[in-house]
């Protein structure tokens, strides 16, 4: 057996059903081992869209999803989609051919540091040093790749050590389960204490609260004591949004959205796998005098304006069933329905977005008819843009992993990509990815590799001739924006000279009808909608007007 036929031994032993890569020289043994398993290689057309799917594999299913490059400019490519899923806490393992060793020690065709430039973009990684450790490096890799909070690690092979033969075979490690530890009680103590003492608590659920049996326990926590929670974007779904005690999403950073006002008026926040990453805390606790309970699997970060009076540090659902347990015990004075008129409110804004016969389209109008459309246990898969915050905060989401979005690197290019993923992982669900005409290209050559695969996805490619995102920032910090405008190819023609269906609606009811058919069908499907970008600046004059009205009214 070569060290190659061991490496992919060890990852049918952990499971794994695909690998995500670009072919290369350097990565040719492996290639050829991947080929007599029972794992199937899927060739992409870049690197970066190999990471995606990779990334979306791993946070959809828990388990690391593994991509694989050659050496040099294949390991760059890599490095973004790496990167994403190690700060949007997916469980993701890289593989990255390097040259023989005996051409290290010099400058050498292709070569670099590869250890050192994933370093700072994983949670672990290394270069396979003996044939007789790849066992051990392996059920490393995927370990520290899914164990709280998950993130990236990487793996490095030469091309003379992948080809080298064993004297004496080793078999995998088994993966084995890992308990967490149980909460301490005297944090649970002083929760219950500071819960005792709130009238008006308020939860954020971060992406922690997505994963695990975190979802269902805080969902029964927050139901039966008519708690409002709001998640971050990448909480989304935590709790469903059908339930009144859901504030939406907190996030808006460049403008003070409307669940800004139950936070200001809380008294106590009990934050559940809240990430810093994903959205500063300054944003919603800018004196840094709230009080907060910190449920997470790890520790706080030191920060000024996150400073938590207690740390429940421990596996979440552990965490609050434990404190529903001790609440049983005692009785609690909360103000009863002190939260439904911020509800009413923001349902009230998502709703005013709809789109009448005559209006140009908007994306917040498009996705009105997109969560019409789509089953309540669909997916929508979000790029990065402009369309993002209308995603987060006008899309209502109904399960864990509901509504997808990139929000710690939130990179441009992963909706395409995560799309093939979630279609591999269950053929029968419905899934949309959401994009921009900006990262529609980044990662459109991976539409050859849905095509090749037949996977059925429908790609909504919103429209405005502009890096909208930035536009929008732009506008509001200097009232003009420069270098964002961009000129875009025939997106129809252009999907379909792949052999997809494509779309470009010009009224309302085609809208409908072709987003119903696409995405009812299940088919492989490319829609465009031109999109009219104004109602990016009436939110923010929307919201505006509103506090400064609020303000007015309370003094």
């Amino acid at each position: 057996m070569k060290a190659s036929d061991a490496i992919v031994r060890a990852l049918e032993n952990e499971g794994v059903r695909y690998v995500f890569g670009v072919p290369g020289e350097e990565n040719e043994d492996l290639l050829f081992s991947l080929a007599n398993s029972s794992i199937e290689f899927v060739a992409c057309r870049h690197e970066q869209g190999a990471a995606f799917i990779a990334n979306v594999w791993g946070r959809i299913t828990g388990k690391a999803g593994v991509c694989l490059s050659t050496l040099g400019p294949g390991a760059t490519n890599l490095l973004t989609g790496v990167a994403d899923a190690n700060l949007d806490k997916a469980p993701l393992v890289a593989i990255t051919a390097q040259g023989s060793l005996t051409r290290l020690h010099h400058e050498s065709h292709q070569c670099l540091n590869t250890i050192q430039m994933f370093a700072p973009v994983t949670k672990w990684n290394s270069a396979i040093s003996s044939i007789d450790v790849i066992t051990e490096v392996v059920r490393k890799a995927f370990k520290i790749a899914e164990s709280e909070k998950p993130g990236a690690t990487h793996i490095e092979i030469s091309e003379d050590l992948a080809r080298e033969r064993y004297k004496n075979e080793r078999s995998p490690l088994a993966p084995k389960v890992v308990r967490r530890p149980s909460p301490d009680y005297k944090a649970i103590k002083q929760t219950i204490e500071l819960l005792r003492e709130a009238r008006r608590p308020l939860l954020i659920a971060g992406n922690g609260a997505i994963r695990k049996r975190a979802s269902a326990h805080l969902t029964r926590f927050v139901r039966k004591h008519d708690l409002p929670v709001t998640s971050t974007f990448m909480g989304k779904g935590a709790v469903s949004d059908r339930f009144e005690q859901s504030l939406m999403t907190i996030g808006l950073g460049f403008a003070k959205d409307y669940v800004m006002q139950a936070v200001e008026a809380s008294d106590l926040i009990l934050s559940v796998g809240y990430d810093i990453a994903e959205f500063p805390p300054e944003k919603w606790n800018p004196k840094g005098d709230k009080r907060i309970v910190h449920i997470d699997f790890t520790a706080a970060e030191v920060y000024t304006h996150y400073d938590p009076e207690v740390e429940v540090v421990c596996d979440i659902s552990g965490a609050l069933w434990e404190i529903e347990q001790k609440l049983q015990e005692c009785s609690l004075s909360f103000e009863k329905g002190w939260y439904r008129p911020v509800r009413e409110r923001i349902m009230h804004s998502i709703l005013a977005r709809g789109l009448g016969d005559d209006d140009p389209f908007t994306i917040p109008g498009a996705l009105n008819i997109i969560r019409d459309v789509l089953d309540d246990d669909g997916l929508l898969i979000s790029d990065v843009g402009s369309h993002k915050i209308w995603i987060a905060r006008n899309f209502p989401t109904f399960h864990p992993n509901g509504c997808i979005i990139s929000n710690g690197l939130a990179s441009m290019g992963i909706a395409l990509p995560g799309a093939i993923a979630a279609s591999l992982i269950d053929p029968n669900r419905q899934v949309v990815a959401a994009m921009g005409d900006g990262g529609f290209l980044f990662n459109s050559q991976e539409l050859e590799t849905a095509k090749r695969l037949g996977v059925a996805f429908t790609v909504i490619i919103f429209n405005d001739e502009d890096y909208g995102m930035i536009s929008w920032k732009q506008k509001l910090s200097r009232g003009e924006s420069v270098s964002t405008k961009i000129t875009n190819p025939d997106f129809k023609a252009y999907a379909e000279s792949f052999g997809i269906p494509a779309y470009r609606p010009r009224n309302l009811a085609q809208l409908r009808e072709q987003l119903m058919s696409s995405i009812r069908s299940r088919k492989l499907s490319v829609i465009e909608v031109r999109v009219d970008p104004k109602v990016n600046h009436q939110l923010v004059q929307e919201l505006d007007g509103y506090w400064k009205g609020a303000n007015h009214a309370s003094d």
